[in-house]
């Protein structure tokens, strides 16, 4: 099937953009720029923070621009002078204003990891994971001046598996989203073509339920405290949500006198026992399996198989137990205010 050539202007920062990207430089599309954001500041540890977007458009040549705003008046006139026929944006980090959306022919379409209108916002793949749900996908959009707002032009659903994390989910998101975002540049094509012939461009694209939108803020290192007197799912939820970030976390004062440690959990298996205990909650319980990290929570209990002390790699949690000689009845999270 040959494609017709188009400019484009592609917008993005994350990895969650790469791979649709890359499709669209693999269809022969005319990639007039690539414009991802500033480089933040370096820290002391770790090394430069990554750029996916940058590092792809690097790898092929392709022009790239990192405006402080998308929205100034000299980078919409930047992209006004380039007149290209679309924008397509994801994972960017700006909300892009009137001016920017009618500087190209098409305006923007929006790549989002979610299905459109559940879960608005910064982060879509996480929430769907913290709230349970057991499916989710991804959304194009013909974007509007509104957040998440505008008509969807394709959407692709898929099963969220009962093991994986936000991580693992959205970088096979980001798979899913190719096709759907070259059908939305098709559709557009095609409607855009019937313009120029001299036809009405007519409506296209399904308006969204404004009945049925849910948001999807940015995530707080605070969120992701467990709280052991929730369900063993939500709990499970949140282990895996909060992957690869901030990740979950709880605190064990492991030497009297001394602040409590902080542990971040990074694997769990949830077990449900309605007879549990209310004076389980939050404690090292008898293990069916020698060894065994089982901590007490609402409705049962949350078997700990891996996770990180501060300062330290991340373990087996049967290690962390025998190394602290941690007995049943030991308690989980923050000391009581005395």
């Amino acid at each position: 099937m040959s494609v017709t050539k188009r400019r484009i202007v592609l917008m993005g920062t994350g990895p969650f953009a790469v791979p649709s990207f890359e499709a669209i430089r693999a269809a022969g599309h005319d990639i007039v720029v690539v414009i991802t954001r500033p480089l933040p500041p370096v820290k002391s540890r770790g090394g430069p923070p990554p750029t996916p977007v940058r590092d792809w458009a690097s790898e092929h040549g392709l022009p790239i621009e990192a405006p402080e705003s998308i929205n100034s008046d000299e980078t919409v006139e930047q992209l006004n002078a380039i007149a290209a026929d679309l924008m397509v944006v994801c994972d960017y980090g700006q909300i892009l204003r009137p001016p920017a959306l009618a500087s190209t022919k098409w305006g923007g379409i929006n790549l989002h990891g979610s299905l459109l209108p559940a879960y608005r916002g910064a982060a879509p793949v996480q929430r769907a994971l913290l709230s349970g749900d057991q499916e989710t996908g991804v959304s194009v959009i013909h974007m509007t001046p509104k957040l998440d707002g505008g008509p969807i032009l394709a959407r692709r659903t898929t099963p969220i598996s009962p093991t994986e994390t936000a991580g693992k989910l959205e970088e096979r998101l980001s798979l899913i989203g190719v096709d759907a975002t070259l059908e939305a540049i098709n559709i557009l094509e095609d409607a855009f073509t019937k313009l120029d012939a001299g036809q009405p461009l007519g409506d296209f694209g399904e308006q969204q339920d404004a009945s049925k939108v849910s948001k999807a803020p940015r995530l707080s290192k605070a969120e992701a405290e467990i709280d052991w007197s929730r369900s063993a799912k939500h709990i499970d939820c949140l282990v895996r949500g909060m992957q690869p970030w901030p990740v979950a976390f709880t605190f064990a004062e492991t030497k009297p006198g001394k602040p409590p440690l902080r542990l971040a959990i990074r694997k769990v298996t949830p077990i449900v026992d309605k007879e549990a205990g209310a004076d389980q909650i939050g404690r090292l319980l008898e293990s069916q399996s020698k060894g065994e990290m089982a901590i007490g929570c609402g409705d049962g209990q949350i078997i700990v198989e891996r996770l990180q002390p501060a300062g330290k790699n991340e373990m087996n949690a049967s290690e962390f137990i025998r190394g602290h000689r941690l007995e049943p009845g030991f308690r989980f999270g923050k000391p009581a205010a005395e």
